[in-house]
């Protein structure tokens, strides 16, 4: 029997059917340098193309990859949510399925995870392959977010992160959440995290899902709703616990 998966890595999908095969080739090539144990979750949010076909080719011939299928386009925070939840590993990693995010990546990612010892390490995408409009409206919206919320999260636009798994799988679910995963892991007691550059790559196949408005609008009136939950977050220690009357001490 193999080993249960220590890292999950979780990649959401829509309409990618021209990256996928490459982007699979690419996790485990990158994956021969970890030496724990892993899976590949991809969740299929409702494409009509001919991503699941391909997803369930791959996870027949392997059965490190595992697949997830919507029944209709719910979006990308609820693919993660969906993930998050199916996956089996004690450590996320999460990426997008356009191949911007580098597999090549991930090692070190997780060797920086395992050697601070991190909650989370948070990919900053340099020498970004967007065109000059989508990196204006990126920044903008990631200084306001980082203005509104007190979170230093330099560009939370970058899919490619690592999580301890526990931060992540009672979070508070709304569109766009995934855009404010270091926020609210921290929200959920995660405290060291670490941000680290990793690389960009053009888009070779398929197209963009976001329109710059869309995502620079609707991500900044999003911030009042995690200000709200930051302010109203319930935070306790427990100093000391009795044992039922009668039990073991």
């Amino acid at each position: 029997m193999a080993a249960a998966p220590r890292i999950s890595l979780v990649v959401p999908v829509y309409e990618e059917e021209g990256n996928l095969e490459p982007l699979i080739g690419e996790i485990r090539e990158a994956m021969e340098a970890v030496a724990e144990p892993w899976e590949l979750l991809l969740v299929d949010d409702g494409s009509r193309d001919r991503s699941w076909e391909i997803i369930a080719r791959e996870a027949a011939a392997d059965p490190r990859v595992r697949g997830l299928r919507f029944r209709h386009n719910a979006g990308q925070t609820a693919a993660f949510v969906a993930g998050f939840h199916a996956a089996r590993g004690e450590l996320l990693v999460t990426l997008d399925a356009d191949r911007q995010n580098d597999p090549a990546d991930i090692p070190r990612l997780l060797e920086i995870q395992a050697r601070e010892e991190a909650d989370a390490v948070l990919g900053i995408r340099r020498h970004r392959h967007d065109s000059l409009l989508r990196r204006w409206a990126s920044r903008i919206a990631n200084a306001w977010r980082r203005w509104r919320t007190r979170d230093d999260t330099v560009d939370t636009g970058c899919s490619l992160k690592v999580f301890r798994r526990v931060f992540l799988v009672d979070l508070p679910r709304f569109h766009g959440m995934h855009r404010y995963l270091p926020t609210l892991a921290r929200l959920a007691g995660a405290e060291r995290i670490v941000q680290v550059p990793v690389n960009h790559r053009p888009r070779v196949a398929g197209e963009s899902k976001y329109g710059i408005w869309d995502r620079l609008w609707v991500g900044i009136a999003d911030v009042r709703a995690v200000r709200w939950m930051q302010k109203r977050a319930i935070r306790y220690e427990v100093a000391e616990e009795l044992p039922p009357a009668g039990g073991d001490a």
